[in-house]
């Protein structure tokens, strides 16, 4: 029996109604404020020698910084949390606070375009040597440790391509050498998997794409573990990182549908490709929620659900001119390079940069696409119709 002064734990949905939210504090009203404001002011000289204030200058944070730091604290179940103004700023500042000049760091080979950039361009030119490794390596990582490896970086399912991997043995590996363990978890969101609880250290996410979820604003977020969290912290104070306050309202206000939509997202992307895998023309379906998908039992082990990102290849006869002919007829889904808007986008698939240690020959022609929140009956009516004026 339960005592009367405890209360239960919050599920999920309540969590993201109510998390970072504190209207009493700000007069009633159910949203915290937008605070626009660089100077802060003291009153008197002792709280401001002594630091006896909550907030000294807004580079700092303010209401507004700390209403969605502490939000996806509790959502990630994280140590602490830190707001960038980007995906790729998010992971910039994730590795940065865990690696040194001198240090060794491993990053999967399916790894998000722009973080592989950084990886080749800017880590080399502080000192850093990176390691590529194929991601269904498991816990066999472990032979790829050099004595300065520091960090490893993870990302499920891999972009473009959708791999899976096993990121417990990975991160279990990792930690027995005193490692950070990094995750890219843009894909599901702490919706659908929470990074921390697999022993990962830092749990970054593009909130541009789902967290914000209307296509309007820039943002990314990194959630430490107790381990992670002091490092952090102090490097992002080091960097003067600091995102505007208009941009991260409208992630607070994104966060509390972001359940609701990711249902959708789901269900729709379900009936587009419950359609899609039995047309003539598509050979494979890349979707680690569908029982065919080569990661599915790891997604099932680790992930609660899958987003509306995806993507498929044509049959081996499809000739690229067809590929493009395809995604111009479409109506409804936009060629952007985003995605976890309302919208449903389309791109064609291209690896720039390739692979190195595990190369892949994508000899099909190949679509990422991510279905949004429109009705799925016309989702697969406008494939239908655009497959039908490229293949005749």
């Amino acid at each position: 029996m339960s005592s009367t002064n405890s209360k239960p734990p919050l599920r999920q949905d309540t969590k993201l109604a109510h998390a970072g939210r504190d209207p009493l504090a700000f007069h009633g009203f159910v949203n915290p404020p937008v605070v626009h404001a660089s100077t802060v002011l003291y009153p008197d000289t002792k709280t401001m020698v002594t630091g006896a204030q909550t907030y000294s200058y807004a580079r700092r944070g303010n209401p507004t910084t700390n209403s969605l730091e502490d939000a996806m604290k509790e959502i990630e179940g994280a140590a602490g949390v830190k707001i960038a103004n980007s995906g790729l700023n998010a992971i910039a500042l994730a590795i940065l606070s865990c690696v040194k000049s001198g240090d060794h760091i491993l990053i999967v080979d399916t790894a998000y375009g722009p973080t592989r950039h950084f990886a080749d361009t800017v880590l080399p030119g502080i000192g850093v040597s990176v390691t590529f490794y194929d991601p269904k390596i498991g816990a066999d990582i472990k032979t790829l440790f050099q004595e300065n490896t520091t960090a490893v970086f993870t990302e499920a399912p891999g972009s473009l391509t959708f791999e899976m991997q096993d990121v417990p043995a990975i991160a279990a590996e990792a930690r027995a050498i005193g490692a950070t363990v990094l995750m890219d978890n843009t894909w599901a969101s702490p919706i659908y998997c929470q990074p921390l609880s697999m022993g990962v250290d830092l749990s970054i996410q593009a909130g541009t794409k789902y967290l914000v979820g209307h296509s309007d604003a820039m943002l990314g977020t990194v959630a430490a573990s107790e381990r992670a969290w002091e490092k952090l912290d102090a490097f992002c104070g080091a960097m003067g990182c600091h995102v505007a306050p208009d941009d991260i309202y409208l992630g607070l206000r994104g966060l509390r549908t972001l359940s609701v939509r990711l249902e959708r997202h789901q269900r729709n992307t379900l009936a587009v490709l419950g359609w899609l895998k039995d047309q003539p023309n598509i050979d494979r379906i890349r979707y680690p929620g569908l029982e065919s998908d080569p990661g599915h039992a790891l997604w099932k082990r680790d992930f609660s659900g899958a987003s509306g990102l995806c993507a498929f290849d044509f049959s081996e006869s499809t000739t690229q001119e067809q590929a493009y002919a395809f995604l111009d007829a479409l109506t409804l889904y936009g060629l952007g390079y985003s995605w976890g808007g309302f919208e449903s986008l389309a791109i064609p698939v291209r690896l720039k940069g390739g692979r190195t240690a595990t190369p892949v020959n994508l000899d099909r022609q190949s679509v990422r696409l991510h279905i949004g929140l429109e009705d799925p009956e016309d989702l697969i009516a406008d494939l239908d119709q655009a497959l039908t004026k490229a293949f005749g």
